[in-house]
């Protein structure tokens, strides 16, 4: 990294701890799968933090016990259309599904009743049917409504399914593969002490930091900016120790829309979405008392970057995380992978090029040897990604084609006939005679 974009990066985070009032701060950023800087403002007992110093990621807790979800659905044990009462028989709220839950589209309040679960010992709430205070706000899957509760429940059933609690799972299934062995349930030193500042003097109050029981999957864990750094590593690229990209790519999908007005953010499974700066982001934040939190990855940059607060409140730690990717791709923009051609089998060198829906003309394209894109040749086409089945079929990844399958469909001499994509048809020639379109065409053509 340039010696002028490390400056930039301590620059910003000095001045959100300045401006914030933090009494310490922490941050890195990875790119490249390697951590390329690292940097702290504050003290910590006496001295600035270090990348071994542990600060409480409050609610990207609740990525952690995303990723043991899906594993889970991985490995087929469950399938995130699954009420959660399928599995977990003692829950209060048996009809929201998973995926719900992991989108913040249960109905489910965003907290427990009183008192307030982040500053009470998790003694206070013995079962699952103690973490909901009120029946759901709303009907399940008609809006995103943050919930706290929902990773409670969460957290349940990974516990239930796995036959032990859901932080042995974390740590076995996620903490020990990635390295990440500084992220803790509680904190070991070398580790901040959470304060509240006060708003209208210079002064600190400490807070506590209780076992949160059945509500820490929402925001129990320790951690540092190294293993966190790791940890974004694994929502870019996947690991198949862990999760695959495959499914790290789903998380990283919109689940569930943005609140009414808020058009920058959406909502993943177990990930949050953010526009910042014209990028998109993917990733959580976090706050307990005492702390605040955020990871951010950047995919189209290959970029991750964490930071840490010890403050209850004051530092605007979301926007300065993103501004740290912003500041490295801006400065630094990522060089792309450099063209290699590829070998691609003749069937499938067959199905490129110009293409017809009715006369709209679209055009088929490879990229590398797996992936074929569908665009338009004029305006307003829809485009989609489609990777190959196992079938000769290709099944679409996004876009309007999402889910649909293409076909390519053949003649009984075996030459090439036409395309179907969820029962659109796709031709050579626009509307030629002859040709199989829904509906026919004249016989003379055109004119």
């Amino acid at each position: 990294m340039l010696d002028s974009t490390a400056y930039a990066l301590t620059h910003r985070l000095a001045v959100e701890q300045s401006r914030g009032r933090a009494p310490s701060m922490a941050g890195a950023v990875l790119r490249g799968r390697e951590i390329v800087w690292t940097g702290a403002r504050g003290e910590v007992d006496g001295a600035p933090p270090t990348d071994d110093t542990q600060y409480r990621i409050g609610s990207i807790t609740k990525t952690v016990v995303a990723i043991l979800v899906m594993r889970l659905r991985d490995e087929g044990r469950l399938d995130l259309d699954d009420r959660l009462g399928d599995h977990l028989t003692d829950t209060p709220v048996p009809d929201a599904t998973i995926a719900q839950l992991l989108a913040h589209s249960s109905g489910l309040p965003s907290e427990t009743g009183a008192p307030w679960w982040e500053r009470s010992d998790g003694a206070v709430r013995p079962d699952l049917c103690s973490l909901v205070a009120e029946p759901p706000l709303r009907a399940p899957g008609r809006r995103h409504h943050y919930s706290n509760v929902g990773f409670g429940l969460l957290g349940a059933l990974v516990g239930r399914m796995r036959g032990h609690d859901w932080f042995t799972a974390a740590t076995r299934e996620v903490l020990e593969p990635l390295g990440m062995t500084r992220t803790t349930y509680a904190p070991t030193a070398p580790h901040a002490q959470g304060w509240a500042v006060h708003p209208w003097a210079d002064l600190l109050h400490p807070e506590p930091a209780h076992d949160a029981g059945l509500m820490a999957p929402a925001g129990q864990l320790w951690s540092t900016t190294t293993d966190l750094a790791r940890f974004g590593d694994l929502l870019l690229h996947g690991d198949d120790r862990v999760l695959s990209a495959a499914s790290v790519e789903e998380m990283r999908r919109p689940s569930a829309p943005s609140e009414a007005g808020d058009a920058d953010h959406s909502q993943g499974l177990g990930l949050q979405l953010l526009r910042h700066g014209g990028r998109a982001l993917a990733g959580h934040t976090g706050s307990m008392p005492g702390f605040v939190a955020t990871l951010w990855v950047d995919p189209a940059e290959d970029l991750a970057a964490v930071a840490f607060a010890n403050a209850t409140s004051g530092p605007a730690i979301g926007a300065c995380v993103g501004d740290l990717i912003g500041i490295v791709a801006e400065r630094e923009p990522r060089l792309p992978e450099p063209w290699r051609p590829a070998v691609v089998n003749a069937e499938v060198r067959e199905l490129l090029g110009p293409w017809y829906w009715g006369a709209s003309p679209v055009a088929l394209r490879l990229r590398g040897a797996d992936e074929l894109t569908i665009g338009g040749l004029g305006g307003g086409a829809r485009t989609s990604r489609f990777r190959p089945g196992p079938d000769g079929t290709w099944l679409g990844l996004d876009g309007y084609y999402a889910g649909e399958t293409l076909r390519a469909v053949r003649r009984d001499d075996g030459s090439l006939s036409h395309l179907d994509l969820g029962s659109f048809v796709f031709t050579r020639e626009p509307y030629a005679p002859g040709d199989v379109i829904p509906g026919g065409v004249p016989d003379d053509g055109w004119g």
